[in-house]
């Protein structure tokens, strides 16, 4: 090739990457999410003793709470190792299905409550989930102002929900005055080609000012700002962490036949970071 015409061609290559990066440059950048690095780590929970849990980071609620906990809920929450227990460097939470005090299932729903709290940062929590008809866990954060304001003025955020007929999908979601319960402000993420009951995935948030990034392993697949929440943003204020199984209630129905018992959510750690 003649030195002309090798001018021409590599002129014509590198015009087209200028369109190229034009055209990308002017794509609608709607999309665009604020990404933060919280690598400090504040709190940390690997589950490393076998047996209760440290009681200086959990506590329990216990019972049926009002109205089966506000969702109908079928289970009566214990603190007695059946359904929480440490093993082998993992947290297991057990749903059994067992007539106990007027309930039908037991299971347990931890929290840090009075021993832990933070505003902003990085909570996350690496979980392998159930599953079945009526099976729902979550990874979630409550304000820690909830006994003087109640709910939903305090603020909530899941962190992870998961309905167990559902096994590809996971649902992120904020709770708060004007924007509660079914009106909350949530979007779902299907893992592709896999179920998230046949393995440990990472579940967490980055918390900032203005804004919750909610990921999946490595994957940023949601952001709320605060202007897309329709009432108060009540998220400049400390929360605690709460972990449970629940068993039914009014976000998936009851269980049924299909329905295999017990369930046990994994827990392989919780961590907390801020910048």
């Amino acid at each position: 090739m003649n030195r002309k015409h090798k001018i021409i061609k590599n002129n014509i290559f590198n015009y087209s990457l200028l369109m190229l990066l034009i055209i990308f440059l002017g794509c609608d950048n709607s999309e665009e999410q604020t990404v933060a690095t919280f690598t400090n780590l504040v709190m940390g929970d690997d589950f490393d003793t076998d047996g209760m849990l440290d009681s200086s980071v959990w506590t329990y609620d216990i019972g049926t709470g009002t109205n089966g906990w506000g969702n109908n809920e079928l289970q009566y929450y214990t603190n007695d190792a059946k359904n929480v227990t440490v093993q082998n460097g993992v947290l297991i939470i057990s749903a059994e299905q067992e007539d106990f005090n007027g309930s039908s299932y037991t299971s347990a729903r931890i929290k840090t409550q009075g021993l832990f709290d933070q505003t902003y940062g990085r909570f996350e929590a690496r979980i392998k989930l159930p599953y079945g008809q009526g099976i729902w866990p979550a990874f979630w954060l409550l304000g820690s102002n909830i006994d003087t304001v109640g709910w939903p003025q305090c603020g909530e955020l899941d962190v992870m929900e998961f309905r167990g007929q559902e096994p590809t999908v996971i649902h992120g979601s904020m709770h708060g005055p004007g924007y509660s319960g079914g009106e909350s402000v949530t979007k779902s993420y299907t893992l592709e080609n896999d179920r998230f009951d046949t393995g440990f995935h990472v579940f967490g948030i980055e918390w900032g000012p203005d804004y919750v990034n909610y990921y999946v392993d490595d994957v940023l697949y949601n952001q709320i700002k605060r202007e897309d929440v329709t009432g108060e943003w009540v998220f400049d204020q400390p929360f605690f962490i709460i972990i449970n199984l629940a068993v039914g209630g009014d976000f998936l129905g009851a269980p049924n036949a299909s329905t295999v018992f017990p369930q046990r959510m994994l827990v392989d750690y919780v961590r907390v970071y801020k910048q």
